[in-house]
């Protein structure tokens, strides 16, 4: 299959997908999305359209940055950092939206991690 047309039917997954899953304010929708080397981690409120909290493998106060990437061992880690500053952003619920990715490997660590940390998913 060509770049094109995977790069398309992933997009018109994450459309597909997106219009079921709504953040709130009470419960903001955490964003997970992967690249070949990072990770990133969004709490968005979809109504005032605003991002509440992030977490991504790039930022600098992110114990151990320099050996994070996107593996299975960085996405737990990742999903604790994640679930620390929503707490501290007064965030304990929210929706799972795991952008089209199938439910294993690192997006069910990061979701894991997080639920270890206190969020409710």
């Amino acid at each position: 299959m060509r770049p094109e047309k995977k790069r398309k039917l992933l997009q018109r997954r994450r459309w597909r997908i997106r219009k079921t899953i709504v953040g709130t304010a009470d419960r903001p929708r955490m964003s997970v999305r992967f690249t070949g080397k990072n990770i990133y981690v969004q709490f968005i409120d979809d109504g005032a359209g605003k991002t509440l909290a992030s977490a991504s493998t790039l930022n600098k106060d992110v114990p151990d940055r320099e050996t994070l990437g996107a593996n299975v061992a960085s996405a737990e880690k990742l999903g604790k950092v994640a679930a620390e500053r929503a707490l501290a952003s007064g965030i304990t619920k929210v929706v799972y939206d795991r952008s089209g990715a199938r439910y294993h490997g690192k997006v069910k660590a990061i979701a894991d991690a997080a639920r270890s940390a206190g969020l409710s998913l």
